[in-house]
């Protein structure tokens, strides 16, 4: 294979499967338990059982637990105001790979 050939890579996505606790994703993030609590209230998380000490969080809730610790302890953002930046930033990241695919197949214009 020279320099010009594409390489593939292809695999399996664990993160998906992967379950944290609330415990552990408070020592992850730095985020306190009354933290997760006011985000799961504001349906920021949705977190897998019925008591908090049950809680069961899927490994794709660690990016956006990182970025709410980020949000509330840099910048003073409160719980709703953590949800809505959460759900704006995955509006921003689908439109992002959307169009990611519409300029592989040279297409600019369309609508959803």
């Amino acid at each position: 294979m020279n320099g010009n050939d594409p390489s593939y890579l292809q695999g399996e996505i664990v993160e998906e499967r992967i379950e944290f606790t609330l415990v552990e994703l408070c020592h992850i993030t730095g985020a306190s338990r009354d933290d997760f609590a006011r985000w799961v209230e504001e349906g920021a998380f949705e977190p897998q059982g019925a008591r908090m000490e049950e809680w069961r969080f899927s490994g794709t809730c660690v990016r956006r637990a990182i970025t709410a610790q980020h949000l509330t302890a840099d910048l003073e953002v409160n719980a709703p105001g953590v949800a809505l930046a959460l759900d704006l930033l995955d509006q921003i990241a689908a439109l992002r790979k959307r169009l990611a695919r519409y300029g592989d197949r040279g297409e600019v214009s369309g609508a959803p």
